[in-house]
């Protein structure tokens, strides 16, 4: 049994075939010690692994299991779902939403990172704690689907109120910025200002893509990782942007097992 492991900052998430279908499984990180348990019961596996906690895993496991560079492992992953639904591209940007993110251009089977920025789950989780106290994902996302981000965030459309602005008026002039404005008073609902975190988190992460894809010559975003798992929030901010400014998105189900579908594909 081959089983291909990607063992992020948050995240473990494994891939292997099963009685001939592929299974997805993840953990969170603090069950480090269970996936490693889970591993020195497969004898016969050819384990391969990815992320930044392979070598901790590695540390607790009984087989010698290589360990592939990390975008590696991720790209080969999203090449294998493209192929699966059919998608022909032979050039786009790949943005990973995971703690950070990540954004890579391939280019007929080649590669290369064009950058990234530290905005991602882990802003979307520890600012939700900041402002709320909430520390659940699943809670933070359901309490933030039921918000408003009107009085909080600043828009073209209040700068230019009664007037054609120059850029549509429903891009963010400035996130949490109606609040400077005086327009808006607190105390706000814990829902409207985890919306506005969300609106936060998915603008940049847009933004930054669709100017690395525009500088590389890409017209298609696939945005794939563990902060949109569930998060249909994030989701249709990060697509509704990518669409005003200019790119096409495109969400991969299961994206975030991309990279341990990648190790999973590995051949020695």
């Amino acid at each position: 049994m081959n089983i291909g492991i990607d063992a992020g900052g948050t995240l473990i998430k494994i891939a292997y075939m099963e009685h001939n279908s592929l299974i997805l499984n993840k953990f969170p990180v603090s069950e480090l010690a269970h996936v490693a348990d889970w591993i020195n019961g497969r004898d016969n596996a050819r384990i391969c692994m990815t992320g930044g906690k392979a070598s901790a895993l590695q540390s607790l496991i009984h087989l010698k299991a290589p360990e592939l560079v990390e975008f590696d492992a991720t790209c080969r992953g999203v090449e294998y779902f493209l192929e699966k639904l059919g998608v022909t591209e032979s050039q786009y940007v790949v943005t990973n939403v995971g703690t950070g993110t990540s954004i890579h251009l391939i280019d007929s089977g080649q590669h290369r990172r064009l950058g990234g920025t530290g905005v991602g789950g882990g802003t979307l989780i520890g600012l939700s704690h900041l402002l709320t106290g909430l520390t659940n994902y699943e809670e933070i996302i359901q309490a933030a689907a039921k918000g408003s981000r009107d009085q909080i965030d600043l828009k073209v459309s209040h700068i230019y109120e009664g007037v054609e602005p120059p850029i549509p008026g429903d891009l963010t002039a400035s996130n949490f910025g109606r609040i400077l404005q005086g327009a808006s008073h607190p105390p706000f609902s814990r829902e409207e200002l985890l919306a506005s975190v969300v609106g936060l988190v998915g603008e940049t992460v847009a933004t930054v893509s669709v100017l690395a894809a525009g500088q590389s010559g890409a017209t298609t975003v696939i945005f794939i990782g563990s902060s949109f798992i569930g998060n249909n929030l994030l989701k249709d901010v990060v697509q509704r942007y990518t669409k005003l400014r200019g790119a096409a998105p495109l969400f991969i189900e299961n994206g975030e097992y991309a990279g341990a579908i990648g190790a999973w594909l590995h051949e020695d």
